[in-house]
């Protein structure tokens, strides 16, 4: 059941304290096991979403469990009583929040609980943050926030202060492999694979156990690494990097964005290849604008999945030429590690994992991709050439 608590992988602990606080009346009550407003926070692909939706479940099921008709409607996002603030684009936008925050005001229909589930909360700017303060310092008795965000520090101090922090660990590789294995049939040494290379980040490891596509994507992007020596290459190789982002990004929108075209096109009441009149342009225009953000920020996630693969890559290296290196992310390349780690100087090693760490932010400060990566890769071509 995608949102109980059986989806959730190597976070036992926090498990249990949201079990505990499910499962208890706050009106008569007074262990304190259950508040007002929870942050899940963690590193990506560690389940944040997942284990808010499962809380989320359990609050609008009775205290006994999580009711299989409720678990339902919270996957498909249909709950009556469950509010949900996300964004496909690169921030939040205030207006968005002040409709949240509207609903947040509304007494449960049905359960237990009105839940409002944030999951991008560090992708709120400082006046969308203000947006939701004031719910949050005098929230309804039946109201509950859960906010997820990569750390705390992502999020103001006047909202740390308001909420209850649950931090996610990085879950065990072995424990995402066998996820894969019983959830979507994948053979355990692929399994396996994709778990190791995806550095346990749940999603990536299910769409690297699934898609021939996305592996060769991701082997694409190692082997240029170990092909840039000069400043001439490294410009070329950051412009591929940014067609494999951007082509990353489109394969996993297409279909989306086209099934929400003729969605919308029905509820318009307007047929397949029609022509749409005038009065109606402005709904898929805005549909479009969408979109374009949700493609935006695809093909800036696509190019930092990059980034974190690469840091995978050279951190192997400097592992192996230390001598810890007997396990490595990327085993299916070991005499490609082998080989670097011994003609890289080490000093050199450090300065492009420093580098790949400088490109990650730069790209978080809204720095266009390509030169961020040109940047980092001509520092790589530098070091290649201090043997």
């Amino acid at each position: 059941m995608a949102s109980g608590w059986d989806a959730i992988v190597g976070q036992a602990d926090a498990v249990a304290q949201l079990q505990r606080a499910a499962a208890v009346d706050p009106a008569v009550d007074g262990s304190g096991a259950m508040t007002h407003a929870w942050l899940l926070t963690g590193p990506p692909g560690s389940g944040r979403s997942n284990l808010a939706y499962a809380f989320a479940a359990a609050l609008l099921s009775p205290p006994t469990g999580i009711d299989e008709g409720v678990a339902t409607l919270v996957d498909a996002r249909t709950h009556p009583d469950l509010v949900t603030l996300s964004t496909e684009g690169v921030l939040i936008t205030i207006a968005q929040a002040r409709a949240v925050v509207q609903r947040a005001s509304l007494a449960p229909s049905t359960a237990r609980y009105r839940v409002i589930v944030v999951e991008d909360a560090d992708r709120m700017a400082e006046r969308t943050s203000n947006a939701l303060l004031k719910a949050l310092e005098e929230p309804p008795p039946e109201t509950v926030w859960i906010l997820c965000a990569p750390s705390e520090a992502d999020l103001l101090p006047t909202i740390r202060s308001r909420v209850r922090t649950l931090t996610l660990q990085v879950p065990d590789p072995a424990a995402v492999a066998q996820l894969l294995i019983d959830r979507d049939g994948v053979a355990p040494e692929v399994a396996a694979r994709a778990a190791r290379e995806a550095q346990s980040h749940i999603g990536m490891a299910r769409r690297l156990a699934t898609s021939e596509e996305a592996r060769a994507r991701r082997a694409e992007t190692l082997q240029i690494a170990m092909r840039v020596s000069t400043a001439a290459s490294a410009v070329l190789a950051a412009a591929r990097y940014v067609e494999i982002a951007t082509a990353d990004a489109d394969a996993l929108s297409a279909e989306r964005d086209e099934a929400e075209r003729a969605q919308a096109l029905h509820q318009l009441g307007i047929e397949p290849g029609g022509t749409v009149p005038p009065a109606l342009r402005r709904q898929l225009k805005e549909l479009e604008d969408a979109q374009k953000q949700r493609a935006k920020r695809g093909m800036r996630d696509g190019v930092d999945r990059i980034l974190v693969d690469l840091l995978s890559l050279y951190r192997d290296i400097l592992m192996t030429q230390l001598g810890v290196g007997s396990d490595l992310v990327n085993e299916a390349m070991r005499p490609t590690v082998l080989a670097a780690a011994a003609y890289l100087q080490r000093a050199a090693v450090i300065d492009v994992l420093d580098s790949i760490r400088i490109a990650r932010e730069r790209i978080e400060a809204n720095v266009p991709p390509a030169l961020a990566l040109e940047a980092m890769l001509v520092r790589a071509a530098r070091a290649a050439q201090r043997r």
